[in-house]
């Protein structure tokens, strides 16, 4: 299979989603009960898939990384997907949205994470995050009929296209002040020019990069639009939400700053730093006011 080895769960994750659309557009509701146990099955394949082909190293030119860290994390994101969709039958049931396409969006959220988690240079990363972030703004206003749902998709949207032009803005710095965007590449860039000290490109680059990954996990200040998010979209929805997207997020983060930013760590230590103690702070005393459990989960 070659370099195909190292995204046996992606590509199945990727195939899944595709057939079973077509397979819901043609078999319409009497499909959904299929297409969510098939999906199912697709994520734990997909859990796995790392421990049966056992494979390490890069595919295309380093776009993509296999390694023993993704590999745990995406045990975990399929495992706690699987999860989620299995315990939505009830309630989607019950509220009568029990539609096809829920399940196929879950899918193409995950092969998002799995894309992030793997990522070896700057455009797969942004790739996986807005395939990631597309399949989640829809879910978020799965409700159609719902005011509250259709809010919380929109807030979301809008604040999630905000971050990506932080996100790209970061990139094209980076990308404009070292000549790469592979993080091997740009990890032996500033290693080579350490004696010079590191670029003030260099450094805004990556704090409008970590800007906009830190709207994605809601780290504070960049935490407003999580509440309403989450008390507007459906409840499993949103308890999807708490888990398997912030863990990717912050999967993503380590790698990128271990990786091509693990040399200048003294220009990003004490940005985290400050963003892990304003949530904190900002979490707890957020907590006390809260009165929906939803809001209290962001």
């Amino acid at each position: 299979m070659g370099q195909f080895s190292y995204l046996a769960g992606e590509v199945v994750l990727a195939i899944s989603a595709l057939v079973l659309l077509l397979v819901g557009s043609f078999g319409g509701a009497r499909s959904t009960s299929f297409i969510r146990y098939a999906s199912i099955a697709a994520l734990l394949v997909f859990a796995f898939s790392g421990y049966i082909f056992n494979g390490q190293g890069t595919a295309f030119d380093g776009a993509f990384v296999s390694d023993d860290f993704g590999r745990y994390v995406k045990t975990l994101l399929g495992l706690s997907a699987a999860a989620a969709l299995w315990f939505s039958r009830s309630y989607f049931k019950r509220e009568n949205l029990d539609q096809f396409e829920y399940s196929i969006l879950l899918l193409f959220a995950v092969l998002g994470m799995g894309i992030m988690v793997s990522s070896g240079n700057l455009l797969s990363l942004y790739i996986g995050i807005e395939m990631q972030s597309l399949a989640l703004y829809v879910m978020a206003a799965f409700n159609r009929d719902s005011l509250r749902a259709s809010e919380a998709g929109l807030k979301y949207f809008v604040l999630g296209a905000l971050s990506s032009g932080l996100l790209l803005y970061g990139m094209s710095l980076i990308y404009g002040f070292t000549g790469s965007i592979g993080y091997t590449e740009i990890a032996a860039y500033l290693s080579e020019t350490s004696e010079q000290g590191v670029s003030s490109g260099v450094v805004a680059g990556l704090v409008f990069l970590l800007s906009g990954l830190a709207f994605k996990i809601s780290a504070a200040p960049f935490h407003m639009w999580t509440p309403d998010v989450y008390e507007g979209a459906p409840t499993p929805v949103t308890g999807f939400f708490a888990g398997a997207p912030k863990l990717a997020a912050l999967a993503m983060i380590t790698r990128l700053v271990v990786g091509p930013f693990g040399g200048i760590e003294h220009t990003w230590q004490q940005v985290l730093v400050v963003l892990a103690v304003l949530s904190m702070i900002v979490g707890a005393f957020g907590a006390l006011t809260q009165t929906n459990i939803k809001r209290l989960m962001a």
